[in-house]
C-alpha cells in the first residue's frame, strides 16, 4: 500500500514513521519547504546548526520521550538544570527552586500560598469544557488573588502572549500548569529540561534516515498542487508537475492550504460565525561571545521592552552544541494584523536590540557575532472562551483522505509532546484502516 502524507513538519514525520515501521504500507512525504520540520525546524547559524525556534522537553514529555527511544535516540537526551527568572522595576529575580519560590520577594507569604494553591489546583484539574468557559485573567485571580495574578501570571503570560492574553480562556494557562509546573524532580524540588544532542536536526535526520530504511521516502522542495480522488480508488496528488496514485492521503498541513489544493467532495469543514484568530511569532536572535542571560526562560513584568521574554538557550544547552558561541532568543507573540509583520528584518533587529540595552546595561555589540530574525505567521490558534465550539471540525466522507493537523487541539497547547500523542491517537483507528483495505484496491 502506497501512502502519501502531505506536510513534513513534525506531526507529519512522528506519523511517516509510526506508519513505515508499524504497517506494511510505503509512505511518501511531501513537504513545500526546503528543511523538514515546520516550526520545529534547524537554522544555519554560522558555526554551527541549532532549532529555528526555542524548544525544550520536559520530564511530563512522556510520549515525546518515549518517541525518541523509540527511533534510538534516548542516550542523546541530556537533562540539565533550568532557570527561571521574572524581572520587574529594574529588578532579576530567580523562581528555579522550592527555596527561591518561598523567597520570592514580590509576593507576601499568603499571597505565596494562594499561588501555590492556584498551580495545585490546575494541576488536579482535568476538566477543561468548564475552563474554557471562564477568561484566564478571571479564573487566575479568583483561585489566587490580583495581587498574585498582577506579580506572577501577567508578566507569564505576557511572555508567552502578549497583548493577546486578554483573549484566552483559562484553558491556556491550565495546560501550561500541567505541562511545564511539574518540571521539577521530586528528590531536588529544582526545575530541569532536556534537549537532544544536535537539537532537532539530529530527530529529523533520524527519521529520514528510518523512512529510507523502510522503502519510504521525503520529497523536499515539492508543491503540493492538487488532491482528488481516483475513480478507480484510492487519491491522485499533483506536485513538481508530475501527478501519482496514492491508496491513502493524509493531510497535516494548515486548513486554508487544504481548501486550496484539495478537491471539494473530499471534505465539509464546518464553518464558525467567529474566525479563529492565530498568534504569531517574531523572534530576534543573538549569538554572542558571552552570556546575556543566566536564565533559560526570563518573564518580563513591564512593558518597556520590544520583546515579550528572553530564552537563554545557552543557559540550558551545552556550549559544545553551538562552537562556544552563546545563543539568546528574543520573542515577540503577536496577533496576525500586528504591524511588525511589515517591518524589515533590520528594522526588528534595531528596536529589539535597544531592548537588550534596556534589560542588559551591560551588553556591548561587539560581543555579537550575528544577528538573526525568524517569523512563524501561525504558531497557534487562540484559544478563547468556548474555543471547541467555534474551532473547524473536519469530516472527511472519502475513505482514502484523512485530516491530521494542530486545528484540532482544542485542550491542549501546541507543543511536541502534543503532536505525539495526537498521531498515537490517530493511529489506532487508521491501522485499522489500512488492515481492513481490500487487498484488489491497493495500487500497483
Amino acid at each position: 500500500m502506497k501512502i502519501a502524507i502531505v506536510g513534513g513538519g513534525f506531526m507529519g514525520l512522528v506519523l511517516a514513521h509510526k506508519i513505515s515501521t508499524t504497517t506494511n504500507a510505503t509512505v511518501k512525504v511531501i513537504e513545500r519547504d526546503s528543511l523538514p520540520g515546520g516550526l520545529s525546524t534547524y537554522h544555519n547559524y554560522g558555526d554551527f546548526t541549532w532549532d529555528k525556534f526555542y524548544h525544550a522537553i520536559t520530564p511530563t514529555d512522556t510520549d515525546l520521550i518515549d518517541f525518541l527511544t523509540e527511533i534510538g535516540l534516548e542516550k542523546q537526551i541530556q537533562w540539565r538544570r533550568s532557570l527561571t527568572g521574572f524581572y520587574e522595576n529594574k529588578k532579576f529575580h530567580s523562581v528555579s527552586s522550592s527555596l527561591e519560590f518561598l523567597l520570592f520577594p514580590l509576593l507576601g507569604p499568603i499571597d505565596k500560598m494562594r499561588l501555590g494553591y492556584t498551580i495545585l489546583k490546575g494541576s488536579r484539574t482535568d476538566d477543561w469544557k468548564s475552563l474554557e468557559k471562564i477568561h484566564v485573567t478571571d479564573w487566575l485571580i479568583k483561585l489566587g488573588g490580583k495581587k498574585t495574578y498582577d506579580k506572577f501570571w501577567a508578566p507569564m503570560l505576557h511572555a508567552k502572549l502578549g497583548e493577546n492574553h486578554k483573549k484566552v480562556s483559562a484553558v491556556f494557562i491550565w495546560t501550561y500548569i500541567k505541562r511545564l509546573f511539574k518540571a521539577r524532580s521530586s528528590a531536588s524540588k529544582k526545575e530541569h529540561m532536556a534537549y537532544v544532542n544536535g537539537g532537532y536536526k539530529t530527530i529529523f535526520d533520524r527519521l529520514e534516515e528510518n523512512l529510507k530504511q523502510k522503502g519510504s521516502d521525503l520529497l523536499l522542495d515539492s508543491k503540493v498542487e492538487n488532491i482528488s480522488p481516483d475513480p478507480n480508488g484510492g487519491m491522485n496528488i499533483s506536485y513538481n508537475g508530475t501527478t501519482e496514485h496514492f491508496d491513502k492521503v493524509v493531510f497535516t498541513s494548515p486548513l486554508n492550504v487544504m481548501e486550496k489544493v484539495t478537491a471539494p467532495e473530499l471534505y465539509n469543514i464546518s464553518k464558525s460565525t467567529k474566525p479563529i484568530d492565530y498568534l504569531g511569532v517574531v523572534c530576534l536572535i543573538l549569538v554572542t561571545k558571552k552570556p546575556i542571560t543566566p536564565f533559560y526562560v526570563l518573564n518580563i513584568g513591564d512593558n518597556d521592552t520590544p520583546f515579550t521574554g528572553v530564552i537563554g538557550m545557552s543557559s540550558l544547552v551545552d556550549l559544545e552544541e553551538t562552537a562556544n558561541q552563546h545563543i539568546t532568543y528574543f520573542p515577540k507573540y503577536v496577533g496576525q494584523d500586528n504591524e511588525l509583520w511589515s517591518k524589515s528584518d533590520e528594522e526588528i533587529t534595531a528596536d529589539f536590540l535597544k531592548g537588550v540595552k534596556y534589560l542588559y546595561p551591560e551588553f556591548d555589540e561587539a560581543d555579537m557575532i550575528s544577528s538573526h530574525v525568524h517569523r512563524a505567521f501561525k504558531v497557534q490558534p487562540m484559544q478563547v472562551l468556548n474555543y471547541s465550539e467555534i474551532v473547524p471540525k473536519v469530516n472527511t466522507p472519502h475513505p482514502d483522505f484523512y485530516v491530521l493537523n494542530t486545528s484540532q487541539f482544542v485542550s491542549e497547547s501546541v507543543n511536541n509532546n502534543s503532536v505525539v500523542t495526537h498521531v498515537e491517537k490517530f493511529m489506532k483507528s487508521f491501522k485499522s484502516d489500512i488492515e481492513s483495505y481490500p487487498e484488489k484496491s491497493i495500487a500497483q
